[in-house]
């Protein structure tokens, strides 16, 4: 993939159009802003802090854009009459592997932006961008994985039409709790 990709939602009566881009060195001052926030920080899997972290999660998005198989997304609402984006929130596909049928999806979502369905929204965008893009190679089904006490990404999975598969056991100290596992396939 040489050519940035870029990748919209289109506007609804209620909410404004989402831009999907990857990570630049650029975003980290609101990266690391959002990252002040103690739900997302409950939830995320690595935390921001300062700008010195922001930078080298950002570098971490971009080694897996470089590497093929890792692919993060900064989700941008589109502000009519600016020229300025508002970060929102994140979606990411991974464990991406040519001939390997099942991929993970997952997100994140900006407390100012939370409750306007930015998740849903973005999600299927990448999961559309993921089976145009991959299922040629294999790809057939994405995973959503969440702890069962996150209420909030399970809507978000039922949404975007991912449906319920099995509970998963707890694997501290990353899932401390037992977790659910959402599955979309491809549709043929």
């Amino acid at each position: 993939m040489n050519a940035p990709v870029i990748l919209q939602a289109e506007a609804t009566p209620s909410a404004p159009a989402l831009v999907l881009r990857p990570w630049r060195l650029e975003d980290v001052a609101a990266l690391v802003e959002v990252s002040r926030d103690p739900a997302l920080r409950q939830w995320a899997s690595s935390v921001v802090d300062n700008d010195a972290d922001g930078a080298r999660w950002v570098q971490a998005q971009q080694r897996g854009w470089a590497a093929g198989d890792r692919f993060g997304f900064a989700v941008f609402e589109a502000q009519p009459g600016s020229v300025h984006e508002q970060l929102v929130g994140n979606v990411i596909l991974k464990e991406v592997t040519s001939g390997k049928p099942a991929a993970e999806v997952g997100y994140w979502t900006a407390a100012h932006a939370r409750g306007r369905g930015v998740a849903p929204r973005a999600l299927e965008v990448l999961t559309g961008w993921a089976f145009d893009t991959f299922g040629a190679a294999g790809l057939q089904r994405l995973e959503l994985l969440h702890q069962e006490d996150n209420l909030a990404s399970c809507r978000v999975a039922q949404k975007s039409r991912y449906e319920f598969d099995r509970v998963l056991p707890a694997a501290p100290p990353t899932f401390p709790l037992d977790g659910h596992l959402h599955i979309r396939r491809m549709h043929v």
